[in-house]
């Protein structure tokens, strides 16, 4: 059970979102994120003295002070908070649950809050089965696209990482384009994603050519 929320309804139905290109959020996946621009700030502030939600959603095309939002974003929990001499807040979003965007509120606050339609997503606020799961093959064809990518994990954690916590936090960390960061966020359950991310990472690995720039991840 998530953060103590047993049904859709549970939920805040108006909530702050961070519109943010490249970074998804998954149910119990933890998102840490670096708050420095004064109307986020404000919004950590107001989630703060609230019930600690906040939207995390992918831009989907528009101007970049006004972007229109993806359809479906997730929910999330500030679970770890922060302050540096600096003024920034180092936070953790722990995910709770998606949700589609039923309607953008016309308010003052200097961040965007939506409406969040969170049925249909009920089954994110408990953890799936593990299920059948062919990890060999998965880590085979996860190792193809690190080596291609010239990137690193700890094997030790992927090989004992239960199915959900290993292909939700790959999901989110590994350097995908948003679209296709939106698929996986968007898949109908864990077998879909993990179907999903695996296929990526193989398509990904087969390509040829030298446009990659080489980086790490830790």
């Amino acid at each position: 059970m998530a953060q103590g929320y047993v049904k859709a309804s549970d939920l805040p139905q108006v909530i702050p979102v961070f519109p943010l290109g490249g970074a998804i959020l998954l149910p119990r996946g933890q998102l840490p994120l670096n708050i420095f621009e004064p109307r986020y700030l404000n919004m950590v502030d107001d989630a703060m003295a609230g019930d600690r939600i906040i939207g995390m959603i992918q831009p989907a095309g528009g101007p970049p002070h006004q972007p229109s939002l993806s359809a479906v974003g997730c929910a999330g929990r500030i679970t770890s908070f922060a302050e540096t001499s600096d003024g920034r807040y180092l936070i953790t979003l722990t995910g709770v649950s998606r949700f589609r965007v039923a309607s953008e509120l016309n308010i003052h606050t200097p961040y965007r809050q939506i409406r969040a339609a969170f049925p249909g997503f009920e089954a994110d606020l408990t953890p799936p089965p593990e299920g059948d799961f062919d990890r060999p093959a998965f880590l085979e064809a996860l190792r193809l696209y690190l080596e291609r990518r010239q990137l690193d994990i700890d094997w030790d954690t992927a090989e004992a990482a239960p199915r959900e916590a290993l292909v939700n936090s790959l999901s989110m960390a590994l350097p995908f384009e948003p679209a296709e960061k939106q698929a996986l966020l968007e898949a109908d359950d864990l077998p879909a994603r993990t179907d999903i991310l695996a296929a990526m990472m193989r398509i990904d690995a087969a390509e040829t050519g030298d446009g990659d720039t080489p980086s790490s991840m830790q």
